[in-house]
């Protein structure tokens, strides 16, 4: 044996420790209830509208708007059509509220009409691609009850771009309900006017004949005053038609009396 202390230490060996790895945390959907979940999704596909245009309109790209999975939007709409039409039913209740809107409290006539058909054109101007989406056809699903509605209700509120009212609807399947050989006429004459003129503004159709008229600053004033100008054609159609309905009356009188001599 060895005198005096030892010198043979061991160092001490410490317990080890286990480090935890750090999990990747899957991306969570946004907390959305259930009943508020679809009409974020049709925020998001107008955002995309607005900001991509119609043709990137897609249920994932509507999806990754929302920040949602990608199969929300098929689970609440069924598929795209579904998605686009309602957000085209959309459209046509936003129209149809600026249209009353600006036409409120005027009395049926030369005034009403112009406020609607400003309203539709505003509507367009604030709204360019929805308004196109609106009257895609091959984009959206002409049978969903929500976009026949909301299509009967803006049809109503253009009616009053002319002066006969629209006919009770025998069905949901009519947009127009029924109408007879004058009103129809008359509808086509009012929508080919105030969506013809919207659809020239808001594809720029305009701007070169704006420039080169002396007198209009810009397309929106072209376009005020061609509502202005053919407002002044109905007005004279309408004078005219009541002319010739008073001269038929007058020359159908005599054959009355002479009818009721004998």
């Amino acid at each position: 044996m060895k005198n005096g202390p030892s010198t043979d230490h061991k160092t001490p060996v410490l317990p080890k420790t286990k480090t935890k790895k750090t999990i990747a945390q899957p991306v969570q959907d946004k907390p959305y209830h259930h009943g508020s979940l679809p009409h974020a999704l049709l925020e998001a596909a107008e955002a995309v509208l607005r900001r991509d245009g119609i043709a990137s309109l897609t249920l994932r790209s509507i999806a990754r708007e929302a920040g949602v999975s990608h199969t929300a939007p098929q689970h609440h709409f069924g598929d795209l059509a579904g998605v686009l039409s309602e957000l085209a039913a959309s459209g046509h209740r936003r129209l149809t509220a600026s249209m009353v809107a600006k036409a409120e409290g005027l009395p049926p006539g030369p005034a009403s009409r112009k406020a609607i058909a400003r309203a539709y054109v505003s509507f367009a101007v604030d709204n360019p691609d929805l308004l196109r989406l609106m009257f895609r056809s091959e984009m959206l699903d002409h049978t969903r009850v929500s976009l026949v509605e909301a299509r009967q209700l803006s049809a109503r509120a253009l009616v009053g771009a002319f002066d006969e009212p629209l006919k009770p609807t025998p069905g949901k399947s009519t947009t127009f309900g029924r109408l007879d050989a004058p009103q129809a006429i008359a509808m086509t004459a009012a929508w080919a006017y105030v969506h013809g003129l919207a659809s020239l503004l808001i594809d720029g159709r305009l701007k070169a004949l704006a420039a080169s008229a002396e007198g209009i600053r810009n397309t929106e004033e072209l376009v005020d005053a061609a509502i202005e100008h053919v407002q002044l054609i109905h007005e004279a159609g309408l004078k005219l038609k009541a002319g010739q309905a008073a001269t038929n009356r007058q020359a159908k009188k005599p054959k009355a009396e002479m009818s009721d001599s004998l």
